[in-house]
């Protein structure tokens, strides 16, 4: 019988991630604090020395009321929840910006929660090799003329020729996103361009298809991490 395998030590996993150009890694402790961290999220904090990272939370890395939702993010992991492939549009230090699909567990000692890890890997670009894409380009063509309308998933399946389960597993083959999420994505960054407006935020939310000023400031917390009254104020003003 073959021997186990020993757990692998966070330093080594650290160095394997240090590799990973297009993934964020890290380590936290009880507290959220980081305890591990690849380059990958150094050069996104603008940084260059590890030390600058460890032992510090989100709330004091980024802007207040960014870093602050982070911490919260964080806390519900260390409360027990997971985070399986979350659809998010970070925020650099550069103020520059992309969309990553995060994943956090916590960490446990026997029955105890000790800390968490997770990942965020950048969005892949679109297999345009992949024999259904044509057919998906439709849809695609179509949810970016209607993104501020109610936007049927039969309807989207209809211009495929697909059925609703063959059009999510296609289309999360060649986009790397469901339906939904792709749908979600362009409504987010069309309302992440008017914010940087001055129209008020009720028409913005009305304009990119969300059903009311409510569910616009919730869904956009989900994936940018702050309300868009606080996004407007955050791209509009000095990080902290």
């Amino acid at each position: 019988m073959a021997s186990p395998i020993p757990p692998i030590p966070p330093e080594q996993l650290q160095q394997l991630m240090d590799g990973l150009p297009d993934t964020v890694f890290f380590i936290k402790d009880r507290a959220g604090r980081y305890t591990h961290a690849n380059q990958t999220l150094l050069r996104r904090l603008g940084r260059a020395r590890r030390e600058y990272v460890i032992g510090r939370t989100t709330a004091e890395l980024f802007p207040p009321r960014l870093g602050e939702s982070y911490l919260a993010q964080d806390r519900r992991v260390l409360a027990g929840a997971s985070i399986d492939n979350q659809l998010e549009l970070h925020l650099f230090a550069n103020r520059a910006s992309g969309w990553c699909l995060t994943c956090k567990m916590p960490l446990r000692e026997g029955s105890a929660i000790v800390g968490l890890i997770g990942i965020s890997r950048d969005l892949q670009q679109p297999d345009g090799r992949h024999p259904g894409y044509a057919r998906l380009r439709r849809v695609l063509d179509h949810m970016e003329r209607h993104y501020g309308e109610r936007v049927r998933m039969q309807t989207l399946a209809t211009l495929a020729g697909l059925s609703l389960s063959q059009l999510e597993r296609q289309f999360q083959r060649v986009f790397h996103l469901s339906p939904q999420q792709w749908l979600m994505r362009l409504r987010i960054e069309a309302a992440t361009t008017l914010l940087r407006g001055e129209r008020s935020i009720a028409s913005i939310g009305q304009a990119c298809g969300f059903s009311d000023q409510s569910a616009f400031s919730r869904q956009f917390k989900a994936a940018v991490g702050t309300t868009p009254r606080d996004y407007r104020s955050l791209v509009g003003g000095d990080w902290a």
